[in-house]
């Protein structure tokens, strides 16, 4: 039997926020032409009580739907539950793991990452960055009675603050933890929060909870074993309905071990064969004399046992199996290249999203980072650029890159990051001014020239907007430094 051969003139490829974004918005520009989302995945990741808080910054709640959801909500959306197994860029081709064919006119890539973890050979060693990944290290750590989290981002803030009833050790390459997000001044501020209770909830949480049936889940397992692109990067709030307790009758107990990275990692028998070794004895630290499943030995010579291990070291853009046969451009951080027009470097295929690198020239307070604000960004302008395209119009790179701005929440705390928040690429070129109240707000801003061009807020601030147009403006605030934080001065009233 003939294998099935689709034709669309859009097709993308990927369930998650860019993907299902980019869609979406495809679906609105043309509204007689079928669009065909390809996803290895049965549940796709949608956007919902969206926000716009300000000029460029966003804030929005990541929402795991069937896709049947979006096929209601755009009818010429067809949703096809199958992973990619092969493109043949120069045939306009794409080949499914169900033996289909589609041929596409425009193809967006929105595959996203996928973990990139400390090894890939032990069963200790979990990573997470899907939904499926959550469930099964919810299911491990119901058993745990100490984990050790490897990594510094966004997914191990969550985690470390998140887990109860279990030991968690926090191993971190840095001096200080949120090093992507946060200078030491910042962790500082949050760190008290690892050392007392969580806030009750207020209420229970209310998002509706999808399941799949078994042959389909067991279908994307099986994509995933495979290497295939697996499910969708999780969202903001992906532990909120989950329950993340360990096995001991504990409040939350964190320990920090900063500056150190995993040197080695064995089994209970190979680390009990070690030990024996003469030239060992004496050599490390052993953290605790218990019997563990698994051992990290740390470059800090310290040694802990763990039931197990939670790599959350970053990801790698998930680009296979695009590459094969294929001349793309691939950027350093190994994601494909894309320019001002979300094209990649072969014809009539774009990308947007973690699995996407942007190799133009970046606004001088705008970088790319690997977060969901992004992914949605890019996933709606490359659908501009590919309706801009088929239309024969001209289309300039979104507004929404002139000025980096991501708005989140870690350890309970409102967080929001604009532009060269970390002071990013300016050297010794810039100044800081700063503001804490413990246990109420953080607040940084980096200066250069005199000018605005990042800040971290942390808490309720309300300064966001303010600071956003003190940095699209660029005005010259030397005359107005000292006053700038001055918490008894409103500022927004003094710059209106």
């Amino acid at each position: 039997m003939a294998a099935e051969i689709r034709t669309s003139k859009f097709v993308v490829v990927g369930g998650g926020v860019a993907g299902v974004t980019c869609a979406e918005q495809l679906a609105s520009q043309f509204p007689s032409e079928d669009i065909v989302l390809l996803t290895a995945s049965p549940l796709i990741k949608a956007v919902s009580n969206f926000k716009q808080v300000s000029r460029t910054l966003e804030d929005f709640d990541i929402e795991e739907q069937p896709s049947s959801v979006l096929e209601a909500k755009c009818p010429n959306v067809r949703v096809i539950h199958s992973a990619v197994t092969k493109l043949q860029a120069q045939q306009h081709m794409l080949q499914t793991d169900d033996g289909g064919q589609i041929c596409y006119g425009k193809l967006c890539i929105c595959t996203g990452g996928r973990p990139k973890l400390l090894t890939g050979d032990s069963p200790f060693v979990l990573g997470i960055r899907d939904t499926d990944s959550a469930k099964e290290f919810q299911k491990c750590l119901c058993k745990a009675k100490r984990i050790i989290v490897v990594g510094n981002g966004g997914i191990a803030l969550e985690l470390v603050y998140e887990v109860e009833g279990c030991e968690v050790i926090w191993a971190v390459k840095d001096k200080a933890i949120g090093n992507t997000f946060f200078d030491a001044g910042a962790a500082q501020f949050l760190i008290p929060s690892l050392k007392s209770n969580k806030p009750e909830k207020t209420g229970p949480f209310k998002r509706t909870r999808y399941t799949t049936d078994e042959t389909m889940t067991s279908h994307a397992s099986a994509d995933k074993a495979a290497g295939l692109a697996g499910g969708s990067a999780l969202g903001p709030d992906w532990h909120q309905g989950m329950s993340l307790r360990g096995a001991q009758e504990m409040a939350r107990r964190v320990h920090v071990e900063y500056h150190c990275e995993v040197e080695k990692i064995c089994t209970r028998e190979q680390y009990q064969h070690a030990r024996q070794q003469p030239s060992t004895n004496g050599s490390e630290q052993l953290a605790d004399a218990g019997h563990w499943p698994v051992y990290v030995q740390l470059t800090n010579g310290k040694t802990y046992g763990c039931d197990f291990i939670v790599s959350a070291t970053g990801v790698l853009p998930n680009t296979e199996p695009f590459l094969q046969g294929n001349a793309f451009a691939v950027a350093e951080d190994l994601g494909l290249c894309v320019d001002d027009h979300m094209r990649t470097s072969e014809p009539d295929i774009y990308a947007a999203g973690d699995v996407c690198t942007a190799c133009w020239e970046p606004s001088a307070l705008w970088q790319q980072m690997r977060l969901w604000t992004q992914a949605r960004q890019m996933g709606w302008y490359a659908a501009q650029c590919m309706a801009a395209d088929v239309l024969g119009e001209s289309i300039e790179l979104a507004f929404c890159f002139e000025l980096f701005t991501h708005i989140t929440k870690f350890f309970n705390y409102k967080v929001v990051l604009l532009g060269k928040f970390n002071a990013q690429g300016l050297g010794q070129e810039h100044e800081l001014l700063v503001r804490c109240s413990p246990a109420q707000e953080y607040v940084k801003v980096v200066l250069a020239g005199g000018r605005m061009v990042g800040a971290v807020l942390i808490g309720d601030t309300d300064l966001e907007e303010t600071f956003e147009n003190l940095m699209l403006n660029q005005m010259d605030l030397t005359a107005y430094k000292e006053e700038l934080l001055n918490p008894n001065i409103d500022i927004e009233d003094y710059f209106d």
